[in-house]
């Protein structure tokens, strides 16, 4: 049901639904209809509104889609993620890493990787603590997180170890390859281009934006957006500025929008709506940064850096 609620949100912007057509996802036939009907009477867009998302859900989130439970080794540890993918689809589809926030690939995470699929991406939800660990307290995931964020080198080991582990799928589409992050994950989707991984593009959301090697930035090979929350006090404006420093100085391809009165963990509904404990959901900013997303694949899945 959540999901449900949450395309509700995230399927009515006919702009954005028009470069998801770009990704060659396989975009609703009868959508044209619908968007030609709408142009022509913008009276009606109330009363058709409701019945173009109707007609959304079930020819997307009604389909196919399936999740399977896998496992992959980074050295000795065993990693427990999740791929979704609309079964009915046939041939190679583009690739998405979907990593999780601190709490560890839990059914927010998965959500988004389902969402994706439903879009018609190969989606993995990653596991970067191993045995698909999942924590509810913030003393848990912050010593979780701590250790992987403290060893950059495990870090980019593991999820190098889920982009390779995808790779290999019979599906995957090879040359349509990305990455997103939420909060701690938007830490390890920056690392991933850091690593010098190839990939079409990177997006990480209200993530950390610090790196202790900065130098290593002169590795990426893929193009990098920031979707950032204006008023989010855990990523302050000095990190926000050194990272921009960082990326000129690389010469990387990078993108940064920040959202007006978003803080942090502005994605999540399970965030709350206190923003003035500094972390909150909000749905515009949401809606607006999920838009902004598809637009930016639409744009590099195409051709490479």
């Amino acid at each position: 049901m959540k999901i449900i609620v949450h395309m509700l949100k995230w399927t009515v912007n006919l702009q954005e639904l028009t470069f998801i057509e770009k990704l060659n996802l396989g975009i609703l036939p009868a959508f044209s209809m619908f968007h030609s009907i709408l142009t022509k009477n913008g009276n009606l867009m109330h009363l058709l509104r409701g019945l173009v998302i109707t007609l959304l859900i079930s020819m997307s989130i009604f389909a196919d889609i399936k999740k399977d439970t896998v496992t992959y080794q980074s050295g000795n540890t065993t990693l427990k993620g999740y791929v979704y993918y609309n079964e009915a689809k046939k041939g190679s589809l583009p690739v998405m890493l979907v990593v999780h926030e601190w709490w560890g690939c839990n059914e927010y995470a998965q959500s988004r990787a389902e969402q994706l699929a439903s879009i018609g991406f190969l989606a993995f939800a990653v596991d970067m603590y191993g045995d698909g660990k999942v924590v509810t307290t913030s003393a848990e995931a912050g010593k979780l997180a701590g250790e992987v964020k403290g060893n950059v080198p495990m870090m980019r080991e593991r999820i190098n170890a889920a982009l390779e582990y995808i790779k290999k799928r019979p599906n995957a589409d090879l040359t349509k390859i990305g990455a997103i992050g939420y909060c701690f994950g938007g830490t390890v989707a920056l690392e991933l281009a850091r690593s010098g991984a190839e990939l079409n593009g990177v997006v990480s959301f209200h993530g950390g934006l610090a790196t202790p090697k900065p130098e290593e930035t002169k590795n990426v090979k893929t193009k990098i957006l920031v979707c950032h929350g204006g008023s989010d006090k855990f990523v302050p404006d000095t990190e926000v500025a050194a990272f921009r420093k960082e990326m000129d100085a690389a010469n990387v391809d990078w993108q940064l929008i920040m959202y007006s009165g978003a803080v942090h963990a502005f994605t999540n509904p399970n965030s709350g709506n206190k923003p003035e404990t500094g972390v909150a959901y909000n749905e515009l900013a949401d809606r607006r940064s999920w838009g902004t997303m598809i637009r930016f694949f639409a744009e590099v899945m195409h051709v490479r850096k």
